[in-house]
């Protein structure tokens, strides 16, 4: 089952807007537990967040049994942080939005916030792979190599070759190609969005859209 707390205090909670307390994602933790249910657990990194927030996290994600995965904050149409945000976006490169890279301001160096950032992941990684997962697939891993079947076994350890922190880094140098579109009303941060204002198409639109198909069904009826 999978399971975004996303923080793992009430400060975090608050700023993912998640308006419930840790305390009641503690006990469903824990009900999982006692009905066997094996969770994966994900954590949102703040561009905030420093050495020491990275740190607690870490010691946090290896004191529980859950997995646990992270990613970074990353506004999206229809949440609040798209239309509080987005006057504060450091790139709308389209491909950058993926939860895997910054998009707002970090407050350490973004080399160093992307440092500690695949730090964490490698931590969490080794975490349920590794020798643990190669334990836990033997028979698996034993089938395949013998026939012939490699790629199993060697993607156990092939993290920090695919995943690594100057990899994300040099990905904000590329040409961007599709910028992001900002919102027709972003609303200042200290400020909430209205409900209406969360949804990704707003009731105008999408009644726009269904009277565009039925004239273009009208003028071109079916042969």
């Amino acid at each position: 089952m999978f399971l975004g707390i996303e923080a793992i205090d009430e400060e975090g909670l608050k700023l993912h807007r998640k308006r419930v307390r840790m305390g009641e994602n503690e006990r469903a933790l824990e009900i999982a537990r006692e009905l066997d249910i094996v969770v994966a657990v994900n954590i949102i990194a703040d561009p905030d967040w420093d050495e020491r927030r990275f740190e607690i996290v870490r010691e946090w994600a290896l004191s529980v049994p859950e997995i646990v995965h992270m990613t970074i904050n990353t506004p999206y149409p229809g949440t609040e942080t798209w239309l509080t945000e987005s006057r504060n976006f450091t790139s709308r490169d389209y491909r950058l939005f993926d939860v895997q890279h910054a998009v707002l301001p970090t407050r350490l160096p973004l080399e160093r916030y992307y440092a500690e950032f695949v730090k964490t992941q490698d931590v969490l990684n080794r975490k349920h792979l590794g020798f643990r997962a190669l334990w836990d697939t033997a028979g698996i891993a034993t089938r395949l190599l013998f026939q012939g079947q490699t790629n199993f076994l060697r993607m156990l350890w092939k993290f920090s070759g695919h995943f690594n922190a100057e990899r994300l880094l040099s990905d904000h140098r590329n040409n961007v190609k599709y910028l992001v579109t900002l919102p027709e009303s972003p609303v200042p941060g200290a400020q909430r969005p209205t409900r209406d204002q969360l949804y990704v198409h707003s009731a105008t639109k999408v009644a726009e859209t269904a009277a565009l198909a039925t004239t273009e069904a009208i003028a071109s009826p079916p042969a």
